[in-house]
């Protein structure tokens, strides 16, 4: 649990009352604020008190003390609550902590963060300490609760027993669960699932879907078991299916699924004009994707697109708020609200020139204050990648008769492998590649061949995946050995060796599957790693998720899994992987 059960304690809020009193001065006070007010739906100026991390009082008077006060005149600024991304995937190759720091400068104050990661990675109560770290920082950081692994892996009855999700549910910073990615099985009749998602609902907490595709019964099916929002509508008739069954619906606008203008459009061309039922989301993003910006990107597309400017910025803050139950702190300025607010200098502007998160300065004026505190990863359990056993030649046999063709950079289907593997090396003339799942303890591995990926990359080593284990690709057997030693001393990362030399190589030191760079670097290493593909014949958009993917069981049509290749339609494996 966190260290404390409530958000301030009773000597908190006595010290607010004080400052109310005039016996205590506020610490910030901003004077001449026109503010965002969505009780009135309209722009309102007022003197707004903040105390440490709170706002203390909004409204025309001014405080008795302020002794020990900033005052800062807003008078040409317009404030905003600060945004919340209701959906974020902060493993994607960035860290929590790295994303938390970057979204914060686009004015991104709270998240609401997927588990998967720590419960994959994290013995319990390890990942209870990270998660207690991470409310420490000045974005305020929430969590869900998985249910499933989103891929077939050994012992998933161990990692995902009543005992652990239920210690998981009961957690304060978790407030939903979810992402129901395994909701086949719950049609099937899995009866823990349901179970689960009956004590989500019995301690007031949200539960959130992953229907892409879904018929109007299964959403009705899936609402009767308790779901209470989708990020998942692809089309605005998607969206009206989910409206009509009372979901909450977000928005996604994602480095795989880019949907927000084509959404809003086909929504208008519906006739819907209400908004109070939607949030945007961007669905844990490559980190290219947010070099424009994360929730202000959103909701600057929303306004250009005919969205009426406030219904717009609730889009990002008090409906996410509402929707949760935290409207009491997260969502607007107000009193008795956590100090998240967004100074900008014009509304149809939502990126931020100056941000306040919990009561802090994370921008101003345009820079960063450099808020957020270095972290020592190690004792908070995410070491580098250590392997203690070798990969050898006689691991690189390639006789199955299918393999994996991608149809676009996440949809994978099986197909006849007609070329002889039985080389050391394939022609550059098609694009079919050697592929290789290797478990991280090295008890396993699985030999296929992957077509799409490429027809020129020699070899491409990665300890990012879904499961954290290891990935290999390539024309040029050695230069799959070379990349996966270089990616052993790094500790994790993903790599790509040419000629016995390497090319390219994106240090993951956390676990294997995160950097502790700043996203601003990943943005260019990831912008890098793509490019130097599209040159070696991959003809995607999107690597990391590329790689993320092969082994996610919600996608179709067939993956590689720990189990081994695995028919996702007929919920079978096909082949299992091999014992080393």
């Amino acid at each position: 649990m966190l260290d404390q059960r409530y958000r301030w304690k009773n000597k908190h809020i006595r010290e607010h009352i004080s400052v109310l009193d005039g016996n205590v001065s506020p610490t910030i006070l901003l004077t001449n604020a026109k503010y965002l007010n969505q009780t009135f739906r309209a722009w309102m100026t007022a003197n707004i008190w903040i105390y440490d991390d709170r706002i203390i009082y909004v409204g025309d008077q001014y405080p008795d003390n302020v002794d020990n006060c900033e005052i800062v005149d807003c008078s040409g600024l317009l404030l905003v609550p600060g945004y919340i991304e209701p959906h974020a995937h902060p493993f994607q190759v960035y860290n929590p902590h790295s994303l938390a720091h970057y979204a914060s400068q686009y004015g991104t104050t709270t998240l609401i963060n997927d588990n998967m990661v720590l419960a994959l990675q994290m013995e319990k109560n390890k990942a209870f300490s990270f998660m207690r770290e991470m409310h420490n920082s000045p974005t305020s950081m929430y969590w869900w609760c998985r249910f499933d692994a989103q891929t077939e892996i050994r012992d998933e009855e161990q990692i995902f027993s009543h005992s652990n999700v239920k210690s998981w549910l009961e957690h304060d910073a978790v407030i939903q669960g979810g992402e129901l990615t395994g909701w086949p099985k719950l049609l099937d009749g899995d009866d823990m699932m349901l179970h689960w998602m009956q004590e989500a609902k019995r301690m007031r907490k949200k539960v959130e879907g992953h229907f892409p595709g879904a018929s109007e019964k299964t959403l009705a099916k899936m609402m009767l078991f308790g779901a209470d929002c989708d990020h998942e509508a692809m089309t605005g008739e998607e969206i009206y299916n989910r409206l009509m069954q009372g979901y909450m619906v977000s928005l996604r606008h994602s480095s795989i699924r880019p949907d927000l203008p084509v959404l809003l459009d086909e929504i208008h061309q519906l006739g819907i004009t209400m908004y109070d039922k939607f949030m945007f989301t961007t669905d844990g993003a490559s980190p290219h994707f947010y070099e424009n910006g994360i929730i202000d990107n959103m909701i600057r597309i929303a306004i250009k697109k005919g969205v009426p400017v406030i219904d717009a910025y609730n889009m990002g803050t008090i409906n996410v708020a509402r929707y949760y139950n935290v409207e009491h702190l997260h969502g607007n300025i107000a009193t008795g609200r956590v100090a998240n607010i967004n100074f900008l200098t014009d509304e149809r502007n939502p990126t931020p020139v100056s941000v306040l998160a919990k009561g802090q300065w994370v921008k101003r004026d345009g820079k960063d204050t450099n808020a957020y505190e270095q972290l020592n990863w190690v004792d908070m359990g995410f070491e580098p990648l250590k392997l203690d056993w070798e990969l050898s030649m006689d691991d690189f046999q390639f006789s199955m008769p299918f393999g994996i063709k991608m149809e676009n950079a996440v949809i994978t289907k099986p197909y006849s492998v007609s070329i002889d593997a039985n080389y050391d090396e394939l022609s550059c003339d098609h694009d079919e590649c050697f592929f290789m799942l290797i478990d991280k303890h090295g008890k396993w591995r699985i030999n296929t061949m992957l077509k799409g990926f490429s027809n020129k990359v020699q070899g491409l080593a990665s300890s990012y995946s879904t499961t954290g284990d290891i990935i290999l690709i390539g024309k040029n057997k050695y230069e799959m050995m070379n990349a996966f030693h270089r990616m052993v001393e790094l500790g994790g990362g993903i790599v790509i060796s040419e000629e016995r030399r390497i090319v390219l190589e994106i240090p993951l030191p956390l676990s294997g599957v995160m950097s502790d760079h700043s996203v601003e670097r990943l943005v260019e290493e990831d912008k890098e790693l793509l490019a130097y593909l599209k040159t070696k014949g991959y003809a995607y958009g999107d690597p990391i998720y590329t790689l993320l993917f092969f082994s996610s069981t919600h996608l179709p049509y067939i993956r590689i899994t720990q189990q081994g290749m695995y028919d996702v339609m007929n919920k079978m494996i096909l082949f299992p992987t091999i014992m080393r």
